[in-house]
Order: structure tokens, then C-alpha cells, then sequence
């Protein structure tokens, strides 16, 4: 762990600033607290989850003891290095003689960091959630109140005012926590049962250890706690009609989006240009490939076709997967390609990027795309796949829309866009006949991208789908 020291601060009080948690990332939003102030809490128990890059990250304590004070709201960015919580040590009393003593402020280190991004390999059927309630239930009673206290003791680097290192020790963790003894439950299902005014104690736990969960919580009946009398609603002329309208806090992902999408307005001079191909044969092609043994098990949708199609095109037109150095006043071309597949999810727009997607056939694009739109809309896409990327795709034509102008993402040159594919009467050969059809567009930074490179790309993506052979002949 990397520690830092504090002063003006009991020596028993230790205080927890929000560590980088990779990437070199500046902040986070608290998302929510799952400890309240006069809590106790374990070594390791998960405290707090925050989103930092669109990514959800359950935090766990450094220390065991009683919760002091809560230094965040929910909603509230909070810079890496500013402290989060504050707790007394287990088995510590304040007294008067600590006042100005130094107090251990704790972040994490880069083992820490590189545990908190590790992530299991997706598993077919099995889905991921940031829901901090399911995080909870699903790590069972690591997460509980009556977590092992005896775990072996973080190293606790200690500095003089002058931020040298003084000495480096082992610190045995207390083997009890303070305060009463209080229900086994998870933090998640602590905090539920606080804003529905639940006594834990009357709740039947079927968590691990009978611990309470927050599904225990949602099936209590308060029969012991008679609900209060509604008082009669005052008119007030300057009160906002509840039932008429609703007003939704900017936070997490959407906040994050808008910001991009402001940034991108404001400093890209776009344009966009468009072509309907006739895309009979690709559609014809990935009606066979469905039934081959190579991918069996993948769901192959036009998308990664498109996918291949667009990084063939790439590698003829290279202008198109670029960035603008402002300070150094130069286009930087990239020779490689971090695919972002844009993905719309309950959170909001996510981007995760497919890195070095120009070296992947067209059975390993259509795995990883369907993997990260999973781990996307499950809330576990990390930081590294949110970051990075290129050159991006989006696809409006699963909600049935036949074009879209996107906005082009902050330090790429393009992105492309693709519509639905329908069938329509089209004319071939001077005859009208009914093919698959769709639209194609492609938005563009027009400091770095002309009219005439756009409208080559895209000529070209369009014509390998109308003539996928001659796509695959060049893989």
C-alpha cells in the first residue's frame, strides 16, 4: 500500500483517500455508501462503490473499526487523493492527548490497482452486474458484517512531517470489532433495511452464515412497525408537481457522455456523408456461415462483417483512423486499430474498444464483439477497454432506425455508422428485384479528414459488403 501522512487528526483516527484505481484516472463519482457513519466495519468489507471511466468499483476497507465520518455524498466527484472516510481503529479510544497527533492516511498501491481491474474470462451464460445489491450477495460473507477480522495485517508505511519514511511495520489486526454485536448482514442489505426503517434483528437471514441479504430485506413484512400517518399534502404555489414531471440528477455515465459529447461539439468541426449499399450477398454469406462449425456457439450478426469490412477499409485509407495533437499542432496516424463498438445499456452509451482489432479474423471479431457488449451492459467493462480507442462503429439499425449523424468521439478522426437492413426494392440488372439494403455514414473531423478520403472509406466499406468474397480474400 502506498501511505501518505496527515495531520490535525487523533492518531487512532485513520483516514482513506480515494486511490487511482488505474489507468492514471483523476476522479470518481461516489455512487453509494454501504456503510453509515457509527458503523463498525471489518478489514476488507466493502465501504463504498464509485465509477471512475464509466467503470463501477466496490472499494474495501483498509482498516477495522468504527466509521467516524463519511467525507462524500452520493453523486459527488471525488479527486484521487482525497479522503473518502474516516475511522477509528478497533479497540482504540480518542482521548484529549491525540489531538494533533499524525494519523495513517491509506490509498491503494499498484498491487492493489491491478487487483481491483482483474477480471474472470466471460462465461457463456453467465451475465455481470454493477449492481452494488447482487455484488454484494454474490461475494457472500466477504461482504458481510462479521467478516474474518483476523486476516493477515495490510504493511503500514509511517512518515515524518517532512513526508520521509520513518519505519514500515506489520500491524496485527484487533480480533473483534467495536460496538455491540449487531445482525449479520450485507452492507447492501444494511442500507436498504435503514431507508425502509427495518430492525435487522426480526429479518430471517438465507445468506451465507444466515447472513441478510437485500432480497431478505425486500421480503420483510414490518408488522412490528406501523407505518406512519401520511399527512395531509399543503398546496404550494412554487412546488414542483410530482406527478407531472420528473427530474433525474446528471451523474455516472450520463454526466461522463455529456461531457464528451459537449467537448466534441465544441472543438471538432464535423461533417458526414452516406451511401445505401445493396448488402444481398453478405447476408447470404452469413446465413452459411451461421451453419458452420467455425461459429458454432457465436452469434453472428451483420455487425462484425461490418466491423471487417470497415478495418479493410482502414488499412487502404489510413487518414481515417487518426487524432488531432492540438499542442503540437500535428495528425497523428495510427498504424493500428482499438475497434470502439458503441453500446447502448441501461447506464448509458458505453464505448469499449476491441485493441488491435486489425489483427483479428472475422470469427475472433465477432467473439470479442459480442464479449464486450455483454461485459458492457453488465456494468463490467474496466477502465483499459473504455480508453484507447481509434476508430468506432455504431449500429442504429438494431432499433430499427435506417440512419444516424453521430458525434465523433474526442481524439479519433471518424466513426461509422450503421443502419438497418431491410429488405427493398432495388434495381438490378434494369429490373426491379427485392434485396437487402442499408445505409451507410460516416462522421468526420474535417480539420484532418476532406470530403474526398470520407467519401472514398466509405465507398469502399459499402462495396466490400455488397461483395463480401472480395473482402475475405484479402484476410
Amino acid at each position: 500500500m502506498e501511505n501518505s501522512v496527515g495531520h490535525d487528526l487523533p492518531a487512532s483516527v485513520l483516514e482513506f483517500r480515494l486511490p487511482d484505481l488505474g489507468e492514471g484516472l483523476t476522479d470518481a463519482e461516489l455512487v453509494s455508501w454501504a456503510v453509515a457513519e457509527g458503523d463498525t466495519v471489518e478489514l476488507n468489507q466493502a465501504i463504498a462503490d464509485v465509477e471512475t471511466a464509466k467503470a463501477v468499483v466496490s472499494l474495501p476497507s483498509p482498516f477495522a473499526g468504527r466509521v467516524v465520518e463519511l467525507l462524500a455524498r452520493p453523486g459527488d466527484t471525488v479527486a484521487v487523493g482525497s479522503p473518502l472516510i474516516r475511522i477509528q481503529a478497533a479497540g482504540a479510544e480518542e482521548t484529549p492527548s491525540d489531538t494533533g497527533r499524525t494519523s495513517v492516511l491509506v490509498g491503494y498501491g499498484p498491487e492493489a490497482e491491478a487487483t481491483s481491474r482483474r477480471r474472470p474470462p466471460a462465461q457463456p451464460g453467465v451475465s455481470r452486474s454493477d449492481d452494488a445489491d447482487s455484488q454484494a450477495e454474490a461475494q457472500g460473507d466477504s461482504r458481510t458484517d462479521h467478516a474474518d477480522s483476523q486476516a493477515e495485517a495490510p504493511a503500514v508505511s509511517r512518515y515524518d512531517g517532512t513526508g520521509s519514511l520513518v519505519e514500515e511495520v506489520h500491524e496485527q489486526p484487533p480480533g473483534t470489532v467495536l460496538g455491540a454485536p449487531r445482525a449479520a448482514a450485507t452492507p447492501a442489505a444494511r442500507k436498504l433495511a435503514r431507508e425502509l426503517g427495518l430492525d435487522l434483528w426480526f429479518i430471517a437471514g438465507s445468506g451465507p452464515g444466515g447472513a441478510v441479504t437485500v432480497e431478505d430485506v425486500r421480503g420483510a413484512v414490518p408488522v412490528s412497525q406501523p407505518r406512519p400517518a401520511t399527512a395531509p399534502a399543503v398546496a404550494d404555489a412554487g412546488a414542483r408537481p410530482s406527478a407531472r414531471e420528473e427530474r433525474t440528477p446528471v451523474s455516472g455515465i450520463r454526466k461522463r457522455t455529456a461531457a464528451a459529447m459537449l467537448t466534441s461539439a465544441r472543438t471538432i468541426p464535423q461533417a458526414s456523408t452516406f451511401v445505401t449499399a445493396d448488402c444481398t450477398a453478405s447476408m447470404e454469406l452469413l446465413d452459411h456461415l451461421r451453419s458452420t462449425k467455425s461459429f458454432a456457439g457465436l452469434a453472428l450478426t451483420p455487425l462484425p462483417l461490418v466491423a471487417e469490412a470497415a478495418l479493410a477499409a482502414l488499412a487502404d485509407f489510413p487518414g481515417m483512423n487518426a487524432c488531432w495533437d492540438e499542442a503540437a499542432q500535428e495528425i497523428v496516424t495510427k498504424h493500428y486499430v482499438n475497434l470502439g463498438i458503441a453500446v447502448a445499456t441501461e447506464r448509458g452509451l458505453l464505448v469499449p474498444n476491441i485493441k488491435e482489432a486489425q489483427t483479428l479474423s472475422l470469427r475472433d471479431l465477432t467473439r470479442e464483439i459480442g464479449w464486450l457488449a455483454d461485459t458492457a451492459r453488465a456494468g463490467s467493462a474496466t477502465p483499459a477497454e473504455l480508453r484507447g480507442g481509434t476508430f468506432t462503429i455504431t449500429n442504429v439499425g438494431v432499433f430499427g432506425v435506417d440512419a444516424g449523424v453521430p458525434l465523433v468521439n474526442p481524439g479519433e478522426a471518424a466513426i461509422l455508422c450503421l443502419g438497418s437492413i431491410r429488405k427493398r426494392p432495388w434495381v438490378v440488372r434494369d429490373e426491379i428485384a427485392i434485396r437487402w439494403v442499408t445505409t451507410l455514414g460516416v462522421s468526420f473531423d474535417h480539420r484532418m479528414v476532406d470530403g474526398e478520403l470520407a467519401a472514398r472509406f466509405l465507398a469502399t466499406v459499402a462495396g466490400f459488403l455488397e461483395d463480401p468474397l472480395t473482402l475475405l480474400s484479402r484476410v
